[in-house]
């Protein structure tokens, strides 16, 4: 497929910059060079100017420029990087259009085995994300950085605050698992969270993943897609947001967090959103996120390529025997890269679909919570899918 129909160009060019800034080793869609062949390239950027269906931050469509303006100053400090900047998806004619564009593209790049960072624009574009691996026929976990669930209203069309709800009634349905990062209680009503309880999705309040920002990784590590709204961002470090707060991460946490996310071998898509250049009087919310982009980065070229399969040499096999109705519980440690896995036992009849969701992510708290006689909470959200 012909994906150049999609995008517009960019003005950068490779001579503005040093020899050791990213921008120099990034080939740019531009005038002079033409559209890349994305298949060659490990990482391609894109922006997408879409904010139609933005809830009371327009002005997010420019986040990508301006992005790009901070990111491609940094040093690049990898070898044999290979990084593509596809340019801009323009606001097609409906906001159909565009998500139509969006899912082909970020489609054509996993089907190669390119991962996609898509600059949003608003955070709807989730759901275009999520629309991409239905042409691949791929059952997915979506993890959500955000202080809101965003589930929205099943009457309504779909916004950026309301796009989970047509994620999950969207049919055929490929969501295996969703996962929250972050959520702040004042912003998720009771039922809400009754919902995510009741669907088997986990989700992770602000104050505890705060206390331990560690036991993120696993939760990233289980994505195929992650969804970063810059609002749950605290506002004195990322204020250009129409929702940004007092309260959130810190730039050095959303930094650990994208990290986390590079780092992930099961990751096939990272999209930024709701970054609002309008409201970045110093640059410092673009000057965050290309740093956010850039631990991806250092991430993604550190990959441990520690994909789990019970046959894997490097691996040892643990058996906890417990007192509860779970009689045994069995986890999985990489001693190469020092990660750990629990095996929940699916019916026969689900694992031709499911198979890869077998093997769940998850740290050695969860194996010390085993050895104490508690069955961890992932366990068994994983297992009730199927029970």
């Amino acid at each position: 497929m012909d994906l150049s129909i999609y995008f517009s160009p960019l003005d950068y060019t490779n001579s503005n910059y040093s020899n050791d800034d990213l921008g120099c080793t990034v080939q740019f869609h531009n005038s002079s060079n033409g559209f890349p062949n994305f298949e060659d390239f490990d990482l391609v950027i894109l922006g997408v100017k879409e904010e139609r269906n933005s809830y009371k931050n327009k002005g997010c469509k420019n986040g990508p420029d301006a992005i790009r303006s901070k990111l491609y100053s940094l040093k690049s400090n990898w070898n044999n990087r290979k990084i593509a900047d596809l340019g801009n998806i323009e606001a097609g004619e409906s906001v159909t259009d565009t998500y139509y564009a969006v899912n082909n593209v970020i489609a054509e790049c996993v089907k190669s085995g390119v991962l996609p960072i898509i600059l949003g624009g608003s955070q709807d574009l989730t759901y275009a994300n999520y629309e991409a691996y239905e042409k691949l026929e791929q059952v997915v976990n979506i993890v959500s950085v955000d202080r809101a669930l965003d589930l929205g209203d099943v009457e309504e069309g779909i916004r950026s605050n309301g796009y989970l709800n047509k994620i999950i009634l969207h049919q055929p349905n490929y969501l295996f698992n969703y996962s929250n990062i972050g959520y702040q209680t004042y912003f998720v009503s009771e039922e809400e969270r009754k919902l995510m309880d009741r669907l088997h999705f986990d989700i992770h309040r602000f104050g505890e993943v705060k206390a331990d920002i560690k036991e993120v990784e696993p939760v990233v590590r289980n994505a195929d897609i992650l969804s970063f709204d810059i609002s749950s961002i605290r506002s004195s470090d990322a204020g250009a947001c129409e929702h940004t707060t007092p309260n959130g991460f810190n730039g050095e946490e959303a930094c650990s967090i994208t990290r986390y996310a590079g780092l992930s071998d099961k990751l096939t898509s990272f999209g930024l959103y709701e970054y609002n250049p309008d409201l970045d009087t110093n640059g410092q919310t673009a000057f965050l996120i290309a740093e956010m982009i850039w631990y991806f980065v250092e991430g993604f070229y550190n990959r441990k390529g520690d994909v789990l399969h019970k046959r894997n040499k490097d691996l040892l096999k643990y058996i906890v025997t417990t007192n509860t109705e779970v009689q045994e519980i069995v986890f999985y440690k990489n001693l190469v890269s020092d990660r750990w896995w629990l095996d929940v036992p699916y019916p026969e009849s689900k694992l031709s679909k499911y198979r890869r969701h077998q093997l769940v992510p998850c740290s050695y708290a969860d194996y010390q919570k085993a050895c104490n006689d508690t069955v961890p909470e992932k366990w068994w959200s994983n297992y009730r899918k199927f029970k």
